[in-house]
């Protein structure tokens, strides 16, 4: 090859490389332009959506605002599906769903909050130019309205026909539906269905974060007996140490052999116990005994939480073990009740983080960390992480006070959230 030849063919490289950095710079600058412009469309749709009381209970308020929603994904070429939630006691979940090509995404929201409809909490507020409260306005109705900017900012873009997308907007986020099996059959499925999962909850409320890893959420119960006699008589061969020190000897043999294991916890709640006890599912109990009686009963109920299925798994094992062990003339059954599975930090997640940080630094938002798990807790998304290659949550509208009559957003992240959401989606369509 000549001297001119040569030159000729790296100036032709140069070329290509130069308008491809101009390309992915032009992509950066739509979806900021994009977004901005959409803000107050934003908040209009936000503050209709607050507006509805959609207390998890309060069905007709839960449907209502996913009908708001409903028309807005339909305007951008959506098909958008009501699925009823009689089978399972709640009001249903709102389904929308966009492409035949590319990487299959799912986005996850919920529609319901945790503010009953008799809840003094109900109204739209702005406390001033950056700080609007309300019930469910980062938890999560704001991260909804992120989701929507995100994907009206792709269209317009006229990115989102390189992306397969599915909107799944629950309506028993904060109090799940029964039985379990059909509250998640929806989310389960949508798992099974997508490439990666993008969760628009608000995570530990810091711009500067993301969700790769969620704990589990599983309730335990002991139920203990011993044999009653008079005190006098306790530890003697025939009438043994009682239900309260089998009670305690359990608990105290579940800290020593557990308590060491990171981001593994568990916590006995409720405690009730002595001659005639009675411990009901919803946490309210009643207990009758006398100082010189050996107790004849004991029952706890407490939670646990995990990173992984196999943490999981190792605590009941262990767990079960302990509880088996029963001092003389006690018995103790111990049952647990898997709820929420963890979201573990796969490889996957950390790319993904990888990924929307740098989509954040080229916004000039900076860079983008992983949140400490214990400041995460089990979510919608927990269900399908297991089931994607990659997953990501805590990218909604951030702000304060979640779940008390001080929520507050912040808006200046609603634009910010919605760009950083729609750059990582136009670059996972050629991730994959």
């Amino acid at each position: 090859m000549s001297m001119n030849a040569k030159w000729c063919f790296f100036l032709l490289l140069f070329s290509c490389a130069s308008c491809a950095v101009d390309a992915e710079q032009d992509v950066v600058r739509q979806i900021a332009t994009s977004v901005a412009a959409d803000k107050a469309y934003g908040i209009q749709l936000l503050e209709r959506a607050v507006n509805i009381n959609s207390g998890t209970d309060n069905l007709a308020g839960v449907k209502a605002v996913a009908d708001v929603f409903a028309p807005e994904f339909e305007a951008l070429g959506f098909q958008v599906t009501w699925l009823d939630g009689s089978g399972f006691n709640r009001a249903g979940h709102l389904v929308a769903e966009y492409g035949k090509v590319g990487p299959k995404i799912l986005l996850i929201g919920h529609l319901d909050t945790v503010f009953a409809q008799d809840s003094e909490f109900q109204r739209f507020q702005v406390v001033d130019e950056r700080y609007v409260r309300g019930p469910g306005i980062t938890d999560m109705k704001g991260g909804d309205v992120v989701m929507l900017l995100a994907l009206k900012a792709l269209k317009t873009a006229g990115l989102l026909d390189q992306l397969q997308i599915r909107v799944l907007l629950t309506g028993d986020e904060e109090s799940r539906g029964t039985p379990m099996v059909l509250a998640t059959q929806a989310l389960v499925e949508a798992g099974d269905w997508a490439d990666i999962a993008l969760g628009f909850e608000d995570g530990d409320s810091n711009p500067e974060t993301a969700v790769i890893a969620r704990r589990s959420a599983a309730n335990w119960r002991l139920s203990v007996q011993g044999r009653p006699a008079h005190s006098s008589q306790i530890f003697q061969p025939g009438m043994g140490d009682g239900a309260i020190f089998e009670m305690a000897r359990v608990l105290n043999a579940f800290r020593e052999a557990l308590s060491g294991q990171a981001l593994l916890t568990f916590n006995p709640g409720v405690v009730v116990a002595g001659t005639d006890i009675d411990l009901a599912d919803d946490g309210r109990g009643k207990a009758f005994g006398k100082a010189n009686v050996i107790a004849a009963s004991a029952k706890v109920s407490g939670d646990l939480r995990a990173i992984s299925a196999e943490q999981q798994q190792q605590a009941w094992a262990a767990m079960a073990k302990i509880a088996a062990a029963s001092l003389p003339h006690t018995k103790t059954v111990f049952s647990y009740e898997d709820r929420y599975p963890p979201m573990a930090p796969t490889e996957g997640n950390k790319q993904l983080l990888a990924l929307y940080s740098q989509a954040s630094e080229d916004l000039g938002y900076g860079p983008v960390r992983a949140v400490d798990p214990r400041k995460a807790g089990a979510a919608d998304i927990s269900f399908v992480a297991g089931r994607v290659d990659m997953a990501l949550d805590g990218l909604g509208l951030m702000g304060a006070g979640g779940h008390t009559d001080q929520e507050t957003a912040d808006m200046n992240t609603l634009v910010s959230q919605a760009a950083r959401a729609a750059l990582l989606m136009a670059r996972l369509a050629d991730v994959k």
